[in-house]
């Protein structure tokens, strides 16, 4: 009677994502759901706090005061994002301070692109334009995600992310109009951030273990390869139209499907950076960490004056 019950619990839910009506908190999930939510969500929020690091690098050598302003805003922006994702996450039943132990563990991955140096200014525009654009081609679906708090909470991000990517675009125009030597300087951040913008889709759909699973429950709504061709229909164009050259002698536009070709990703690469052997992946862990253990008297005097003025509040009503 229990498996049956199971059964039918099972079949009502699939028929609420079948007929697009939103999973709550308090709505019965299959365990594969919530633990599969939890495992991208928290990832997602991982990968918001670990992105202000390269961008925060570059905060005080911004090179006029408009810059700095935008690019501190855009920072900030990404720590709201990294806070709503672990609300969302928690209301899973997921424990923040354990999924933030897991990313300093290095039991949880974030977004590769990550890390990868910022080495001039010219990183913060290509930064914005490709991965934030690719940011935002991974996370306008997810505004339809089957699972409300997620859903929800990507409407604002995708909102802010749209500004972050026009922020980016207009650096990289700016240097691609500028000198020789700036319009060099954007043209080697567009050669070193192409390839790993591209890679922030994942892994191609015949080894992605997650896709086929996440989309019949429509936590996804488009595969890694369908999100990565419609990046680069809309981002050659866009470099074209400043001036800068896509590192890849492979691409060429097919007139018959109407889409670009582009060159194979160097999924070795990849997989390095993915399992923590990156340029910059022990660097971005140990600064996540040590900002804890460095912030961890605030937090503890925030608890303990709460604390104190609940007992207050206590003793006023007794």
């Amino acid at each position: 009677m229990k498996e049956n019950n199971i059964e039918e619990l099972e079949r009502q839910f699939q028929e609420k994502i079948d007929n697009d009506i939103k999973i709550e908190p308090r709505d019965w999930m299959p365990d594969a759901y919530r633990d599969t939510l939890i495992r991208q969500i928290s990832q997602h929020a991982h990968s918001e706090i670990v992105g202000m690091l390269p961008e925060g690098n570059w905060i005080t050598r911004a090179p006029n005061l408009r810059r700095k302003a935008v690019l501190l805003a855009k920072v900030q922006d990404e720590a709201g994002h990294g806070l709503y994702l672990y609300s969302a996450a928690e209301t899973l039943g997921a424990d923040r301070e354990e999924t933030i132990d897991d990313l300093h563990s290095g039991k949880a991955k974030y977004s590769s692109i990550f890390n990868y140096p910022t080495l001039s200014w010219a990183d913060m525009g290509a930064i914005g334009w490709l991965v934030d654009g690719a940011a935002i081609m991974n996370q306008v679906p997810l505004c339809r995600c089957s699972y409300g708090p997620y859903a929800r909470a990507m409407v604002r991000v995708c909102k802010e992310e749209s500004f972050h990517q026009r922020q980016g675009f207009e650096i990289m125009t700016t240097l691609a109009n500028g000198t020789p030597e700036q319009k060099a300087m954007a043209q080697d951040a567009l050669n070193r951030f192409w390839w790993p913008a591209l890679m922030m889709f994942g892994p191609n759909d015949a080894e992605s273990k997650h896709t086929e699973q996440s989309m019949r429950w429509k936590i996804k709504r488009q595969t890694n390869d369908e999100l990565r061709q419609q990046f680069v229909d809309i981002t050659v164009p866009q470099a074209e139209m400043i001036g800068l050259t896509i590192p890849d002698a492979d691409l060429k536009f097919n007139t018959e499907t109407g889409h670009y070709e582009f060159g194979e990703i160097n999924w070795d690469e990849f997989w390095q950076v993915v399992k923590g052997n990156g340029p910059c992946n022990k660097d971005r862990v140990d600064a996540r960490r040590k900002a804890k253990e460095n912030g961890m008297w605030v937090r503890e005097a925030a608890a303990a004056y709460a604390e104190k003025r609940a007992n207050r509040n206590k003793e006023k009503r007794a």
